[in-house]
């Protein structure tokens, strides 16, 4: 329990210390870290009003489309969201995946992610795909 804790408060103030150095990387590299890219994606599930991505979809778009343009590794959360529809303005509730990726900070990165938002919006009939892009220190 207390390796959890630790591992949550590092996580919780280094990107703080990695924002307040600078880009320069002088505070990951003095914890010997690296500055990277981390990328939280939102994908809901519903389709309509019912759930129309199901495990067995996802997994399979995990491994055709996230996999190959990240072989690094990734996380994968499940979650519960809502978000209102802009079409109707209705305030919709689905189960959700959360998508957490930590890559180099480059343009090729982010070109690849743009393209994991736009072939879910795209094979499973979404508004959108929400993301976050933060600079962090990581080590390993």
């Amino acid at each position: 329990m207390r390796r959890i804790l630790t591992v949550l408060l590092v996580c919780a103030f280094l990107p703080r210390l990695a924002a307040a150095q600078g880009a320069d990387g002088s505070a990951c590299a003095a914890l010997a870290g690296s500055p990277m890219l981390e990328a939280e994606l939102f994908f809901g599930r519903n389709i309509g009003d019912v759930l129309g991505v199901s495990e067995a979809d996802w997994e399979r778009f995990v491994e055709q489309e996230v996999a190959p343009r990240f072989p690094d590794g990734l996380t994968i959360h499940d979650a519960a969201g809502h978000w209102r529809d802009s079409a109707t303005g209705r305030l919709v509730k689905e189960p959700s995946k959360v998508l957490i990726i930590l890559a180099p900070l480059d343009e090729r990165t982010r070109g690849r992610l743009k393209e994991i938002a736009e072939a879910y919006k795209a094979r499973f009939r979404q508004q959108a795909v929400g993301t976050v892009l933060r600079t962090v220190c990581v080590s390993f």
